[in-house]
């Protein structure tokens, strides 16, 4: 189930595919962003060097051979098993790939279930490995990006964690393409530990389908709450599905008549300056925020497949 249903929002179903590809219409563009540095997004597999530096090899990979800019969204404490130089080694990969870096506070906190200053903690002390990568290399740590993009349960929330990360040189970076891949990347994670090759097959293939029909959706939603199309801002994972799958996703994104352009970029338009007065428990699309300020009818991204929402349910009974 999307994010914007899960936060009880009324939604209208849309069926997959639903959009016609626009071949010959203007130019799209879209930021690519990966959160959950070094392995994260429902990838419950090994955190140790060895294999993280085995999945981050193979998901730069496309983005290294194709030139695409990406950015990149560290938990400096995801993976304890990493020394903090192990941890640098990791993100000088990103680094040598072109990618920019962002802050997502150290052990991915929730604002939603966070104290104030606790949370501001966290995005100090989430910054410590990835500020001296970027430094090493004469950059600065501008980005941060919201766990579950809970951006506060309230209003005064919201605005004390804005204006520290201003105080502090960062910001937030929005994003408008968000989907379920947790959802799948658990799913294919835990197929893969238990030897299900079926399931793995079966997610491989019903993951990119997916995500298409999200960007669709959104592609027509955009239109609609801001009065043009405009640069996409596309979240996704540090996990062993998407370094399988982005080759493929990068494709997909192109057959739709994306170019890819960087995070600074996408930022540019005059959209990403639309009045945003959400306050609550949803960590959803910005699209859905500007359209809940402007008090439109909602409207719900497509949900997952049923077997990877059932799944996926599965799995959280278990934890």
């Amino acid at each position: 189930m999307s994010r914007f249903r899960r936060a009880g929002c009324t939604a209208l179903s849309i069926a997959i595919m639903a959009f016609p590809v626009l071949a010959n219409g203007p130019k799209k563009q879209v930021a690519i962003t990966i959160d959950d540095l070094p392995l994260g997004g429902g990838d419950g597999g090994p955190c140790d060097f060895q294999s993280v530096r085995r999945m981050t090899e193979r998901l730069l990979a496309p983005f290294i051979a194709q030139r695409v800019p990406v950015t990149g969204f560290v938990n400096e404490g995801r993976c304890r098993n990493m020394t903090p130089r192990e941890l640098r080694m990791v993100l000088d990969m990103w680094l040598d790939a072109g990618a920019d870096l962002g802050n997502h506070t150290f052990s991915h906190a929730d604002l939603s279930r966070t104290p104030v200053a606790q949370f501001e903690e966290e995005i100090i002390r989430g910054e410590t490995v990835t500020r001296a990568a970027l430094a090493g290399r004469g950059r600065r740590l501008r980005y941060f990006r919201h766990p579950y993009l809970h951006a506060g349960l309230d209003m005064e929330t919201r605005r004390a964690i804005e204006d520290f990360l201003a105080a502090h040189g960062y910001r937030v970076a929005p994003v408008t393409l968000d989907n379920s891949d947790y959802m799948f990347a658990a799913v294919y994670g835990s197929a893969l530990g238990g030897g299900d090759r079926a399931m793995v097959e079966r997610a491989t293939e019903a993951y990119v389908p997916y995500l298409e029909s999200v960007v669709a959706f959104f592609e027509s939603r955009a239109r609609e709450v801001a009065g043009h199309a405009f640069p996409q801002i596309l979240l996704l994972h540090a996990n062993r599905l998407n370094a399988e799958s982005m080759s493929a996703v990068l494709q997909m994104l192109r057959s739709r008549g994306y170019e890819f352009v960087t995070l600074d970029q996408a930022l540019e338009d005059e959209a990403y300056r639309l009045p945003d007065l959400y306050a609550g428990p949803g960590g959803f699309s910005w699209i859905h925020r500007w359209s809940i300020t402007r008090h439109m009818q909602p409207k719900g991204e497509p949900d997952e497949p049923a077997f990877i929402a059932e799944q996926y349910r599965k799995l959280q009974q278990r934890k």
